[in-house]
């Protein structure tokens, strides 16, 4: 009998440590009332943990570092003036993304607007590379047009002909197509719904399934298959019963489990983790300068194992692109498969050569750094959802395609049905705010006398009115190009600013983008160097990598004790 007690006690006392412990955690420290009590009172997710890291991700743990040029400034054009940021932690691609990653999408695309109908064949076509960006008029690379970015052999080649808008686009599907998956993964939707009940009207979006869930899915995620079981909210928690009646459950904000948005890195997230500063950390600070994402002042490696192979894929000298056949110094001409140089101490690959990357920010010739020093990024436009008479947000419509033109005449998809309808915001959202004023930040502090054009007239005059100039004001930069159709003949006329006293290619929609490619010499390896480009432009050495904020802590581990006195 006393065999059988001593056997017994331990599993009662964990029984009992286990109640206790969940009754502890489940109870409010504001009111005393119990937490996630059965079918009443308050409900909240109390088991979430950690952020999960989406797939293709990497961690990258935030910090401050020197942002900028901190070896010679060879061009003396005080275009990355040094400045000291802290940046948020976040995480990004462990590669560029590759052509069967976009591939992915594009037939995504194909599947689900079918082409044989007019509407959606442009939809398909607007997310195309321009293939043709490999052409060039002294130089035989016919083949590349039609196999780079499709053929096998590159398949795990940095993606290239994407301009900065097609990009972002790419970053919001994979957002909705990921999201999608873990609602499957979780049970909250059946298995395969997103090949079984996908329409052009019925695609997943995830900031109208938070906003206003009982739309996913072309609203048919609620629809009953003839008895009490939605069709499509049917995994095994997707519902409950709540008497007698079968209720609707959904991952909102609150459940944890779906993943901020995939993006475009900004310009200090990228070169914060290009350089990788923490391998160089003792303490509190950085030991000594880096110049490259890898350790040392030259592209060739200096380990044992690899000594002298270079550590990237960039463009040695006039008509040197990979060397001597029989000893290829990089082992590419052009573009390379992603993974084939060592990693950066953060565990990223290509944060040098292979390809440039787009990166978020609207380009400025100076960081605005004593306005902000904390995980800085020039081009917030602000929206809000629209919201119906009913007070729910407005879902666009079934079979609402909205599109717009780019100033070089490509017809890009902006919303499609499911997706929620925004708008600029207004007085309602900036009235006696301090933070922000207006919705579209992009040239803001950036029209002050000092940095325009004006500035040579001398400071105003006694009691003359200071008003804040428009960009055009700052950079004398050309007129967008349009394509318009002429009412009478039919025909598209092509406009383009040819003035030559243009001193500036500064707009709004100019972009950033960062880091060497295979065309680029070893200057551009130095991750504090930046480019631009308008957002609609694409070259056949630009690529990207997108990026995801982190949300709750800092660190994925808890820091323990550093030092311990007297033995202690």
């Amino acid at each position: 009998m006393s065999i059988k007690i001593v056997y017994r006690l331990p599993l009662l006392v964990l029984i009992l440590l286990i109640v206790t412990g969940c009754g502890k955690n489940n109870t409010s420290r504001g009111t005393g009332w119990g937490i996630n009590a059965k079918d009443k009172g308050f409900q909240y997710n109390t088991d979430f943990e950690d952020q999960e890291t989406g797939p293709g991700l990497v961690f990258i743990e935030g910090g401050t570092f020197t942002k900028g040029q901190v070896q010679d400034d060879v061009l003396h054009d005080w275009n990355n003036s040094p400045s000291q940021q802290h940046v948020m932690s976040f995480y990004i691609d462990e590669t560029e993304v590759t052509n069967i990653m976009y591939m992915e999408y594009l037939d995504w695309l194909e599947t689900v607007f079918p082409q044989t109908n007019n509407i959606y064949r442009q939809v398909y076509r607007q997310a195309l590379p321009d293939t043709l960006v490999w052409r060039n008029a002294l130089g035989y690379v016919e083949e590349l047009t039609t196999n780079y970015l499709r053929h096998p052999a590159y398949a795990e080649y940095p993606v290239v002909g994407v301009t900065w808008v097609q990009a972002v686009q790419y970053a919001e599907w994979r957002t909705d197509r990921v999201n999608e998956f873990l609602l499957e993964r979780e049970s909250y939707v059946k298995k395969d719904v997103r090949f079984e009940s996908i329409d052009p009207n019925s695609t997943f979006n995830t900031q109208a399934y938070l906003s206003r869930p009982e739309t996913a899915y072309g609203s048919k995620i609620d629809s009953l298959d003839g008895g009490e079981i939605p069709l499509i909210n049917s995994g095994k928690r997707g519902t409950t019963k709540k008497d007698t009646t079968t209720v609707n459950v959904y991952a909102g904000v609150g459940s944890g489990l779906l993943l901020p948005s995939y993006r475009l890195p900004t310009e200090t997230e990228w070169e914060y983790a290009a350089l990788a500063l923490v391998g160089d950390r003792e303490y509190n600070n950085y030991r000594g300068k880096k110049k490259y994402p890898w350790q040392g002042e030259y592209t060739r490696s200096q380990d044992r194992k690899m000594e002298g192979d270079q550590l990237a894929n960039f463009k040695f000298g006039k008509g040197d692109y990979g060397g001597i056949a029989g000893w290829s110094d990089d082992g590419a001409d052009i573009t390379i498969q992603v993974k084939s140089y060592p990693p950066n101490d953060f565990g990223l690959y290509d944060m040098g050569g292979n390809v440039a990357e787009w990166v978020a920010d609207v380009y400025r010739p100076i960081i605005d750094d004593e306005y902000n020093d904390f995980n800085y990024y020039r081009g917030n436009i602000y929206y809000k959802k629209r919201i119906g008479e009913d007070g729910k947000a407005i879902v666009i419509a079934r079979d609402e395609l909205i599109y717009d033109t780019l100033p070089n005449g490509r017809v890009i998809l902006k919303k499609i049905p499911g997706q929620l309808d925004q708008l600029a915001i207004d007085e309602e959202e900036t009235f006696l705010r301090q933070n922000f004023s207006e919705s579209d930040n992009r040239n803001f502090r950036d029209g002050d006398r000092e940095s325009s054009r004006e500035f040579v007239k001398g400071p105003p005059e006694e009691g003359e009115m200071e008003t804040r100039t428009e960009t055009s004001g700052m950079y004398n930069a050309p007129k967008s190009p349009s394509i318009v159709t002429n009412e009478e003949t039919g025909k598209k006329e092509y406009k383009k600013d040819d003035s030559s006293k243009r001193s500036s290619l500064i707009t709004d929609e100019t972009r950033v983008y960062k880091g060497g490619s295979w065309k680029d010499r070893a200057y551009w390896l130095d991750p504090s160097q930046r480019r631009f480009l308008p957002q609609y432009i694409a070259t056949e050495y630009i690529g990207f990598r997108c990026a995801m904020s982190r949300v709750g802590s800092k660190s994925k581990n808890k820091k323990s004790a550093r030092h311990r006195r007297g033995g202690r």
